[in-house]
């Protein structure tokens, strides 16, 4: 009895490496159901993250990542009192195309005002974006607070910021957004800034957004005339929070309209 259990056994053995070595030769690991295809689920595409990112490749390619957009700008760009960035029509727009975003800027400046600090846009540039980085894109947005300077000059340290921005990043797109106003009655003074800055955007060959040719803004907040009575706060100038995302879905539209959507930083 004892050498015959032993001779089956052995045969049962033999037969187990057999198996094994037939397994190995056709490429399937005795681990592959438990380890490897776990695995090839979680990969790229694949995974529960799959389709959360915009530009992600499919059939496993990695994942292009979203552009990276910067904004400078005044407080409809970073916010007015008790408005944080992330509330403003600068990151409404991020998150309509699904860019990474970085606002730069303060309340009060623009291209020659410094509001209540000590830099204007220039100087905003360099201590705030400058340093980083190249972006995709950059979407300068002033001329609200500049309605008392002569046009001339607004436009003249606007086209030293743009230089500066090229020197310095010579591949990413630019974008020059024209002064916002809180009316649909803008001042004189801020026309005429609108205009010198519309006209530096086409000598530098910069696609221009014209918020107040457009009438993004319509009638008067106190008379309770147009959209101004929905998307503009009492002050007559901010905007609400529905008014922010109201600027953003007009920014949107323009930016699609440029075929700017998607930028790309060139170099």
């Amino acid at each position: 009895m004892t050498s015959r259990r032993a001779r089956r056994g052995a045969a049962t053995s033999v037969l187990c490496l057999c198996l094994v070595a037939v397994l190995s030769v056709a490429g399937c690991s005795v681990l592959a159901g438990s380890v490897h295809k776990p695995a090839a689920a979680d990969g790229p595409g694949k995974g529960p993250a799959a389709g959360s990112v915009k530009g992600a490749a499919k059939d496993g390619g990695a994942r292009t990542p979203p552009p990276v957009v910067m904004f400078l700008g005044d407080s409809y760009t970073v916010g007015d009192r008790g408005v944080q960035p992330e509330s403003t029509y600068a990151s409404a727009t991020a998150r309509l195309f699904g860019w990474q975003v970085v606002v730069g800027g303060r309340s009060g400046t623009g291209y020659v005002v410094k509001g209540r600090g000590t830099q204007a846009f220039l100087s905003l540039f360099e201590s705030q974006l400058g340093w980083r980085p190249a972006p995709d894109m950059l979407i300068v947005s002033g001329g609200h607070n500049d309605w008392r300077v002569p046009a001339p000059q607004v436009a003249a340290a606007a086209h030293l910021l743009l230089e500066r921005v090229r020197q310095r990043w010579p591949g990413t797109r630019l974008v020059l957004l024209g002064p916002l106003w809180g009316t649909g009655a803008p001042v004189p003074g801020v026309v005429a800034v609108r205009d010198a800055l519309k006209a530096l955007a086409a000598q530098l060959g910069i696609p221009f957004i014209d918020p107040i040719g457009e009438q993004w803004i319509t009638g008067d907040r106190p008379a309770g005339t147009g959209n101004a009575a929905y998307f503009i706060k009492a002050d007559r100038t901010h905007p609400t929070p529905a008014g922010h995302r109201y600027v953003a879905t007009r920014l949107a539209a323009d930016i699609k309209r440029l075929g700017l959507a998607h930028p790309v930083r060139t170099g």
